[in-house]
């Protein structure tokens, strides 16, 4: 091991049980456990590709995920991120799964449907398969949900957003990677490779099939950008398959490929955020 590689294991590990300590004590945990969790920022984002066509210049389109409601996350909240929503006044509305932490386990399921369903798209709003959506059995209760609530869910599939003058623009949507079963090659049978594409995938680390394909956006959740992250070196924990794409925007190297991954709104497992902000995306699109 190299004397660089152990100066940075333990500047590491002094600034875990800095945070760590940190959230030991009563003022950082208040924090972490009841201040930021509820700080939900809207972040603001340009996308500008050669292939997004000039009448769709200044559409726009909002990504939210990660709900999991029932874990510190009640339907009050979800009525709260909702009205944010439509504050924005979206053309398209996604959500990149992760509704509930425990399908099987909440009793409310069936109060969601109405509150998603208040959400206004004029274009269209469009849902994908987490993999808390599929744990526990929950993968019909999902799709009931996301029905009711007037998402068209996609699963290994695609659809074309047009305007009137004829413009278009694709949306794609795989299964999820941990939990379902993904296919590309299904998803992307009917896509146009003169369209401006974006993908919706949970897990971020897709990206590394993602781009093997005419894919040129790709927004993903599941991260929570870590929960909790540490100044200078970032995440303490992320899940599998969102390890090398955490937060925010990436190019994915010798591809055509840019991928957004959204913090997420709830929290799973702990219930802390900590420099993690959750987030509801705001994408505009620029010809």
């Amino acid at each position: 091991m190299t004397q660089k590689q152990t100066r940075r294991t333990f500047l590491k590990r002094s600034f875990s049980i800095t945070v760590g300590s940190l959230l030991a004590t009563s003022l950082g945990y208040y924090y972490a456990r009841y201040i930021e969790p509820k700080q939900l920022s809207i972040v603001h984002q340009n996308i500008s590709h050669q292939l997004i066509p000039n009448n769709f210049e200044g559409l726009k389109i909002v990504q939210f995920s990660d709900l999991h409601i029932g874990y510190n996350y009640n339907l009050q909240q979800l009525q709260s991120a909702v009205n944010k929503i439509n504050e924005e006044k979206p053309d398209i509305v996604l959500f990149t799964g992760d509704l509930i932490d425990s399908p099987m386990t909440f009793k409310d399921a069936d109060k969601i449907p109405a509150i998603l369903k208040s959400i206004k798209a004029p274009l269209g709003k469009f849902s994908i398969y987490g993999n808390h959506d599929h744990g526990g059995y929950g993968s019909n209760l999902y799709l009931e949900i996301m029905n009711k609530a007037e998402f068209t869910l996609l699963v290994n599939e695609s659809t074309i957003i047009s305007l009137p003058d004829g413009s278009q623009i694709c949306l794609v949507g795989v299964d999820d990677l941990l939990l379902g079963h993904p296919d590309y090659d299904k998803a992307l049978k009917n896509v146009p490779q003169e369209l401006f594409t974006i993908l919706l995938a949970h897990e971020p680390d897709a990206a590394q099939v993602t781009s093997k394909y005419p894919i040129h956006l790709q927004l993903s959740g599941h991260s929570h950008g870590g929960q909790v992250q540490l100044p200078f070196f970032g995440p303490l924990i992320t899940p599998p398959l969102a390890t090398t794409y955490v937060e925010g925007f990436y190019e994915v190297e010798e591809s055509n490929l840019s991928v957004y991954v959204n913090r997420g709104i709830g929290t799973t497992r702990l219930p802390f955020r900590f420099l993690s902000k959750p987030e509801i995306t705001v994408f505009h699109l620029n010809a």
